[in-house]
């Protein structure tokens, strides 16, 4: 397939790359290109800034996530000759698993998608030794894949001085540069950058950038580079969801029927859960499941005739206050866990379930002086939000990272995977329960460290892990099986 594509890295985290993509992306359907986007590992709000605010389809590919074949296929799915593809990288070009393997990697992803790259270089305050840097990253560049080099925060006067002496020594294009731009910023966060929904005026902003952008790059060079890449992988077998590759899911009853019966599946949509990776809802769907979203914030009551419940991560301890006065959907999910109904929990999710939320640092260095932890108790009290109360305890916000990183985990007893196999998942939070469950082994997979947590029964996977699940589509099939089951039992026969 010929998919026209280039990514846009960098040394380092902080050099620009998601300002210049989406000035990009702004300027590539502005010019009319039917244009899309990836972003490189687990991050979910860039995603959203693609889809949200640019209005332009965008997933998450991750070579840590998933294997090169499967990548490619996911990079694929549902995509046509002629497409045109910006992918986002992370972090460093050449960091991935553990900071010092390929795998995981935006480099990883752009050999594994034969992806050309333009590299992003924040070269404020730099002189000539821009070319040093350059040099070493075209240097460890085994496949000649950076094609390009765009300057950030440079003037005008320099980047006429200096362009020529990159492109004659290091024999590389520069595409253009891009001067500071002290009136243009995306604030931060947790994790990423905040919510689009929460930015005043961000399509305003970045229709500015784009504007800006358009006048100190080569565009005509930018296109040249995506056509230039070469095609890649076999449409035909480009569906990652078919049932040879979800595994054994022909087999199962419920699917040889999924035709004509479904089941649905509640998703938490709203400010508060938003935390989504594309790929696990498509193939929630490709297994047979009809997804309803509802509002946890704004909705009074589930969705009607729902089978299973999907609560995904985001942010509810900032709307922790509106969600414990929805009383009514807080009693309509206790009620429908309590009746046993498939529901999966993550993060976020998993904190909702919980009798409450703590959202001020529980850590006290005076606790042994009685009068202060007094007052620090009240003041706890007067900063705790009920909320579902499925789950005893609470959650509390620790002031620092629990869990960063990519995991693997494997559960004890088979309740949502087979016996002996993992699915593969990533962890961010500052917040942590009175009780992280202990039903699965999570590992570290580049120093092999492991520790409990998760609580997985027959009907319910809830824990602060995030779970992509393309590493295992047996997980997606469970869930959807169970939701039949659930449907079977609740009507009292068979669909």
């Amino acid at each position: 397939m010929k998919i026209n594509r280039f990514m846009i890295a960098a040394p380092k985290s902080g050099s620009g790359k998601t300002m210049i993509t989406c000035a990009l992306l702004q300027l590539l359907k502005d010019s009319g290109k039917n244009v899309l986007s990836y972003k490189c590992g687990p991050d979910y709000i860039d995603p959203m800034f693609h889809k949200k605010v640019l209005g332009v389809p965008s997933k998450n590919l991750d070579t840590f996530f998933t294997d090169e074949k499967t990548t490619v296929q996911l990079f694929l799915d549902e995509r046509a000759d002629g497409d045109f593809a910006v992918l986002e990288g992370v972090m460093g070009l050449y960091d991935g698993l553990g900071g010092i393997y390929e795998q995981g990697s935006s480099y990883h992803l752009a050999k594994v998608t034969q992806t050309p790259i333009i590299l992003v270089v924040d070269a404020k305050g730099m002189g000539k030794s821009v070319l040093a840097l350059i040099a070493g990253f075209l240097q460890y560049d085994t496949h000649h894949l950076i094609k390009g080099v765009l300057l950030n925060r440079m003037s005008k006067g320099y980047y006429d001085i200096i362009k020529p002496l990159i492109e004659k020594e290091l024999s590389v294009k520069v595409v253009g540069y891009f001067p500071e731009q002290k009136d243009i910023g995306l604030s931060s966060r947790h994790l990423g950058l905040v919510m689009p929904d929460e930015l005043s005026d961000i399509k305003k902003q970045l229709n500015e950038t784009a504007d800006r952008l358009k006048k100190t790059i080569d565009m005509d060079l930018f296109i040249d580079i995506a056509e230039a890449a070469d095609e890649i992988g076999d449409s035909e077998n480009a569906d990652v969801y078919n049932e040879k590759n979800i595994g054994n899911c022909d087999q199962n009853e419920f699917l040889q029927n999924k035709a004509i019966n479904t089941v649905n599946i509640a998703v938490a949509m709203d400010e508060a859960f938003c935390f989504y990776y594309e790929d696990n809802l498509r193939m929630l769907e490709k297994c047979g499941a009809q997804l309803l979203y509802f509002s946890p914030l704004h909705d009074t009551s589930l969705p009607e005739d729902c089978d299973a419940m999907l609560l995904g991560g985001g942010y509810p301890e900032l709307y922790a206050k509106e969600l414990s006065k929805n009383v009514s959907m807080l009693n309509a999910i206790k009620k429908a866990f309590r009746a046993g109904i498939p529901m999966v929990a993550e993060c976020g999710g998993f904190m909702y379930l919980h009798t409450y939320i703590r959202n001020i640092c529980d850590d006290n260095d005076e606790k042994n002086n009685a009068d202060t932890q007094n007052k620090a108790d009240i003041q706890n009290d007067m900063n705790k939000s009920k909320l579902v109360g499925a789950l005893d305890g609470g959650c509390h916000f620790k002031g620092k990272l629990v869990r960063f990183g990519y995991i693997e985990l494997a559960e004890k007893h088979s309740n949502f995977l087979p016996p002996n196999e993992k699915i593969k998942a990533h962890e961010f939070h500052y917040y942590d329960s009175t009780d992280n469950g202990a039903d699965c082994i999570a590992t570290k997979p580049a120093t092999g460290r492991n520790y409990d947590c998760v609580i997985s029964r027959d009907n319910y996977w809830l824990g602060f892990p995030h779970l992509y699940y393309p590493s295992n589509p047996h997980f997606a099939e469970s869930l959807v099986r169970k939701a039949y089951e659930y449907r079977r039992n609740k009507n009292g026969k068979l669909l």
